[in-house]
């Protein structure tokens, strides 16, 4: 199902994303966990890009075979940095064979050590030129980013929501947020981005923590906040995985509970490859 199709009706949808593995081990490890994760009828997985678009052609292999032999609804991420239009429309080309209509739009990450991002100067600027382009070939869904505590390279959450507007009149369809751990962040965003005249869906990030050094590299990668009570929380378990991975699934479990009762339309999960942490959510929530 397109994505402009979904978060339609009553029935709340999930989605859960993926990043391609660097060994042949990893991508068996993470098709297994797909088929666990399958049994609880997401509308769609979700590939990610690596920095810079770092792993394309394996994000293209995977988002295939995921498509065509595994048989799940893809999502496929699509980044701007470090590729020339001509790639971008190559990519396309690929998806459209594949039978993969839906997919982000991203600008993406610079590579590691840049100072910046820098567009390549065949390519595009932004995410939302992406978007113009690919609504051009009438055939692809098209998903975006959202930033409930701002993207890291807005000044304000002023021009961010100004700029998730353009990416929106572009043409695209629904808005899947960064990962957050306050619900208050989300719900502030929410009501500014519907002040903006912003009406496509908007689907709340969710990661499971699955250790504290884990989350802490992660949300310095991405610039997300962890307010002081998980921080102290998280304290505890240092050295204890197992301890983390199931506060990690109470404090996920209960985010999701709170955005369920407040009518989200979905639920977007972080999987990181690994099942169990979002297989524990979704039992406990009724899925």
């Amino acid at each position: 199902m397109k994505l402009h199709e979904l978060y339609k009706t009553k029935k709340v949808d999930i989605s859960i994303e993926l990043f391609p593995p660097k060994t042949e081990e990893g991508v068996s490890e993470m098709f297994r966990e797909v088929e666990r994760l399958n049994q609880y009828n997401p509308a769609f997985f979700s590939m990610t890009y690596g920095a810079a678009g770092t792993t394309r052609d394996l994000t293209l292999d995977l988002s295939d075979r995921l498509k065509n032999k595994i048989k799940v609804e893809t999502m496929c991420h699509l980044t701007v940095v470090g590729q020339s239009r001509d790639e971008i429309h190559h990519t396309l080309e690929f998806l459209k064979k594949k039978g993969i209509y839906n997919l982000i739009a991203l600008r993406g990450d610079p590579p590691q050590g840049a100072a910046g991002f820098e567009p390549h100067p065949n390519g595009f600027r932004y995410a939302r030129d992406l978007v113009r382009e690919v609504k051009r070939m009438n055939y692809f869904s098209i998903a975006v980013a959202g930033f409930p505590e701002k993207h890291p390279d807005s000044q304000n959450r002023e021009s961010d929501i100004k700029y998730l507007k353009e990416k929106v009149e572009a043409g695209a369809d629904v808005i899947i947020t960064q990962l957050f751990f306050d619900n208050r962040y989300f719900y502030e965003y929410l009501d500014q981005v519907r002040k903006a005249r912003i009406k496509v869906p908007v689907i709340p990030g969710i990661l499971p923590i699955l250790s504290a050094q884990q989350v802490r590299r992660f949300t310095a990668l991405c610039k997300s906040k962890i307010p002081l009570e998980v921080e102290a929380a998280l304290g505890k378990f240092e050295n204890d995985p197992e301890g983390a991975r199931k506060y990690g699934i109470e404090l996920a479990m209960k985010q999701c509970q709170d955005l369920l009762k407040n009518g989200v339309k979905g639920l977007h999960f972080y999987s990181l490859n690994k099942a169990h942490s979002v297989e524990a959510v979704l039992q406990n929530l009724g899925f």
